[in-house]
């Protein structure tokens, strides 16, 4: 995926596997892996579509702010098109020195129990097109979405966060281990 750059316009390259529908302000992406809807509005902003690019570019100057959100959305673009192509992947461990810990699935919702003890569960919330798998002392949260499948994982350590205890000695908890790989430049 190559991006080319002409006077004040930039363009993303789409692969010959992925599929970009543009109407309006949403773009639909479509891959190997899945279809993902995003909508991009800027008022000073065009994104149109010629033949295997997408072009983003200033409808009347391009001024600071307009070279700012242009990058944005060429950004969100990249990761969409990777992510219906390659898609995203985080894994976490769970960790429970002092009290063993009951981690289960239920829809979209990850259940923790008798975390530190505690008589009510915790619950983390899973966006619902986001894959989660749990095998023992792991857990795998896959998805098509970057920003969903990132705050489906970052959900499951912030439930397990702990507060009042010293952290060197309470290391109980669901940690992210591995991040997705950024793609090379």
């Amino acid at each position: 995926m190559s991006t080319k750059k002409k006077k004040n316009i930039d363009i993303v390259d789409i692969p010959e596997n992925v599929e970009v529908e543009i109407g309006g302000t949403l773009i639909k992406f479509k891959g190997d892996k899945g279809t993902l809807e995003k909508r991009f509005f800027h008022p000073s902003i065009k994104i149109s579509k010629e033949n295997n690019t997408i072009k983003l570019e200033p409808i009347k100057k391009y001024t600071k702010k307009e070279k700012r959100m242009i990058k944005t959305f060429k950004s969100h673009i990249k990761n969409c098109i990777i992510g219906v192509t390659d898609g995203y992947s985080y894994h976490l461990r769970i960790v429970s020195g002092h009290f063993p810990m009951n981690v289960a699935l239920d829809h979209n919702k990850i259940v923790i129990k008798n975390f530190l003890g505690e008589k009510s569960p915790r619950v983390a919330q899973v966006h619902s097109y986001v894959k989660a798998i749990i095998k023992g002392d792991n857990i795998t949260i896959e998805g098509i979405d970057k920003e969903a499948t990132g705050q489906s994982a970052a959900n499951l350590e912030t439930a397990t966060r702990i507060t009042k205890r010293d952290r060197r000695r309470f290391q109980d908890g669901i940690y992210i281990i591995q991040k997705p790989e950024r793609p090379k430049k």
